[in-house]
């Protein structure tokens, strides 16, 4: 798994960050039930190198990044232990509402030293402001997904989903509200899975 992470041209001492978050994963994951028991012992395919690929699309332009129900923080801590090196100046916001959950990202961010603000709110509720770059992976359907960010978006916001093999009919469902830009990119861990990248996003409303 090490060598299949390295072709994100990511560095020794970050992979050992994400060595150490596996590690705090499983930890708290017996008390706390972060992620589903049946994933566990195939953290790095299923779920850190799933949320690692998305840097591949990431800027250096980018100064603040959205993670959407951030969970037990796949995408979002994935992405600030990588960017730490490759992008220091990204700010990385992590919005989850479950508490035990935002206690383990709080831990997080403060063993691994990541440049991470963790709101525990609702997204409806959250106000931050706009943002350069939005990312969600396994939290609700494209339609829903889009409600969420679009009070975070510019004109030139990009907004980076993980989806799986019911994208197509989520983004069918999506288009009889939304306006927007759409870039399909496979996923490197799933035969089924997509990447989406989305612009220009406006309500047909």
């Amino acid at each position: 798994m090490i060598d299949v992470i390295k072709k994100y041209n990511v560095s020794r001492e970050t992979i050992k960050k994400l060595e150490s978050y596996q590690a705090l994963v499983k930890e708290w994951n017996s008390k706390f039930n972060l992620i589903s028991k049946s994933t566990v012992d195939a953290i790095w395919e299923r779920h850190i190198i799933d949320s690692l690929q998305l840097i591949k699309f990431i800027t250096p332009k980018d100064l603040v990044l959205l993670d959407l129900g951030s969970g037990a923080g796949f995408p979002g801590v994935v992405l600030a232990i990588a960017c730490q090196e490759l992008y220091p100046d990204l700010k990385i916001n992590l919005v989850e509402s479950i508490g035990k959950k935002t206690i383990f990202l709080q831990e997080i961010n403060k063993t691994l030293n990541l440049n991470m603000e963790i709101y525990k709110e609702r997204i409806e509720n959250l106000k931050i402001g706009k943002v350069d770059v939005i990312t969600s992976r396994a939290l609700a359907s494209l339609p829903k997904l889009l409600e969420y960010a679009k009070p975070f978006c510019s004109n030139r916001t990009r907004l980076i989903f993980l989806k799986g093999e019911k994208w197509a009919q989520e983004q069918e469902e999506a288009r009889k509200k939304w306006i927007y830009k759409c870039e399909v990119s496979d996923s490197d861990t799933s035969e089924d899975g997509k990447i989406l990248r989305i612009s220009d996003l406006r309500s047909k409303l």
